[in-house]
């Protein structure tokens, strides 16, 4: 399981703040060949953000399929889904339908055709 949040340290008299997303990986029953993945994305790193969609391999990159995340009342962006074990994921967050951002908590990144990369999840 991976899950990272925001949290402020003071060291040396100075803050430093760390914002990042956070993945969890839990299984749905024990013989199933389904993992679900729970994708959130902090109130932090999109905080005007009306909506949040999760896009990627799991549907074709396909924007008008792409999965809305839930805002919840703390203003983060949640959604689960239901991923085959044993295979990796490439997927984005597509912030209001202009920015495309990485889950920094990802465990790994490829490059794609556009010179950045994207967020890799291995369940």
């Amino acid at each position: 399981m991976t899950a990272f949040s925001l949290f402020s340290e003071k060291l040396n008299n100075q803050y430093f703040k760390t914002i990042t997303m956070s993945l969890t990986k839990q299984d749905i029953k024990e013989k199933s060949s389904l993992c679900k993945v729970t994708f959130k994305v902090d109130k932090e790193i999109a905080p005007t953000a009306n909506e949040v969609y999760l896009v990627g391999d799991f549907n074709n990159w396909n924007v008008q399929k792409g999965i809305t995340m839930k805002k919840t009342k703390a203003g983060e962006f949640t959604a689960s889904v239901n991923l085959e074990k044993g295979k990796e994921y490439q997927f984005k967050y597509l912030v209001d339908g202009k920015a495309w951002i990485n889950e920094k908590q990802a465990d790994k990144f490829i490059p794609n055709e556009f010179q950045t990369e994207n967020s890799v999840i291995v369940v």
